[in-house]
C-alpha cells in the first residue's frame, strides 16, 4: 500500500497518522473507552465467517468482491468486517478507522487467527492519506455520520476509488431513525434496564459480553456526534463525485420488480416513492435497528 501522507509511525504493526482535528479527537475519545462492535468472547476464525455468512449481504458482498481486489474499509471499528471478507481470499484490505484501540483489537485477532491479507492504518478521514485511484472496493458503513463534514467525508473516500470501482456507504436515515431517537430520550429518563427490554438488538445479545453490551449502547444512545441524512441527499453526493447509483438497502423503488443480485443496476424511482420507502422504515426492522440505510454506487470513467 502507498500512501499519499508521508508521515506516520508504526505502533505494533498498526500504520499510526497524526491526528490533530478536535472534533476527529473527540470521537476516537469516544471509541477508545468501548470500541464497538468488539469480539464476542469466544470469537475465532470459524465463528467470524459463519456469523458473516449468515448475514445474507455480507455474503454476497464478498463473493461480489471476488478475488485480487484491493479494498479500504473507512471506520472499521475493531475490524470484524475487515477480518470476514478476508478470511479464505487473496484480497488485500485497509482497515481503516481513528481509534487505535479498536484497531489494536482488530489486529490483535488477524494475528491470533492467521490472518495476514489486511493491513491496520490509524487516521482522520479529512487528511490525504491515500493515493487517488487505489481501491477497487470502498466501504464506509455507519461511519459518516459521525464526522463533522458527512459532505465532505464521502467524497474524500470518494476519490480513493477506482474507475468502475465500487462504493458503499451506510447512513443513519432521517427518517428511519425516529424510533432510536424515541428510544434515546427513554433512556435518560428511565435508565438502562427499560433499553434492555425496547432495544431489539440488544434483546437478541446472548452470551455476549457486558463490554459488547455497552458499546452498542453507547454507539446508538450516547454518542457526542451524530447525523441523518435522506436518499436523496446521498443521490446528489454520488452525483457530485461521478458515482453512478446501482442499488440501495432498502431499495428505492416501492413498487419495481427486486433484482436478485444488490451489485446489479438498479432503480432510483421517483422522488415521492424513495420518501415513502424511507418512512416505510419506520415500520420495519430498519427503524427498529438503528434506521440505517446503505447505498452502493459504482465510479464512472
Amino acid at each position: 500500500m502507498k500512501f499519499k501522507k508521508k508521515n506516520f509511525y508504526i505502533r505494533n504493526q498498526i500504520y499510526d497518522f497524526n491526528i490533530t482535528d478536535p472534533t476527529t479527537l473527540k470521537v476516537k475519545e469516544f471509541y477508545e473507552e468501548f470500541p464497538f462492535p468488539n469480539y464476542k468472547i469466544n470469537d475465532d476464525k470459524k465463528s467470524i465467517l459463519e456469523e458473516g455468512n449468515k448475514n445474507t449481504f455480507l455474503k454476497k458482498l464478498k463473493e461480489f468482491i471476488g478475488f485480487n481486489k484491493l479494498l479500504i474499509e473507512v471506520g472499521s471499528g475493531t475490524c470484524q468486517l475487515s477480518n470476514y471478507l478476508a478470511i479464505g481470499t487473496n484480497n488485500q484490505i485497509c482497515a481503516f478507522d481513528t481509534s487505535l484501540k479498536s484497531l489494536t483489537l482488530g489486529k490483535e485477532f488477524a494475528n491470533k487467527n492467521d490472518i495476514k491479507n489486511i493491513q491496520f492504518i490509524r487516521g482522520d478521514v479529512f487528511d490525504e492519506i491515500f493515493e487517488k485511484e487505489s481501491f477497487d472496493f470502498v466501504l464506509s458503513n455507519g461511519v459518516l455520520h459521525h464526522t463533522k463534514n458527512p459532505a465532505k467525508a464521502f467524497s474524500n473516500i470518494a476519490s480513493y476509488l477506482k474507475k468502475d470501482g465500487y462504493i458503499l456507504v451506510g447512513l443513519y436515515n432521517k427518517i428511519g431513525r425516529a424510533r432510536t431517537i424515541l428510544r434515546k430520550y427513554l433512556f435518560k429518563i428511565f435508565g438502562k434496564n427499560l433499553l434492555l427490554k425496547l432495544d431489539p438488538v440488544l434483546r437478541k445479545f446472548k452470551n455476549t459480553s457486558e463490554d459488547k453490551i455497552q458499546a452498542w449502547i453507547r454507539d446508538q444512545y450516547l454518542h457526542p456526534l451524530e447525523s441523518t441524512h435522506t436518499f436523496d441527499e446521498v443521490l446528489e453526493w454520488f452525483k457530485l463525485n461521478n458515482i453512478e447509483f446501482i442499488n440501495s438497502v432498502p431499495e428505492c423503488s416501492l413498487f419495481g420488480s427486486p433484482v436478485s443480485n444488490l451489485f446489479e443496476k438498479g432503480i432510483k424511482s421517483t422522488l415521492l416513492e424513495r420518501l415513502f420507502q424511507q418512512f416505510l422504515m419506520l415500520t420495519n426492522r430498519f427503524g427498529s435497528e438503528g434506521g440505517l440505510f446503505i447505498f452502493i454506487g459504482k465510479k464512472n470513467k
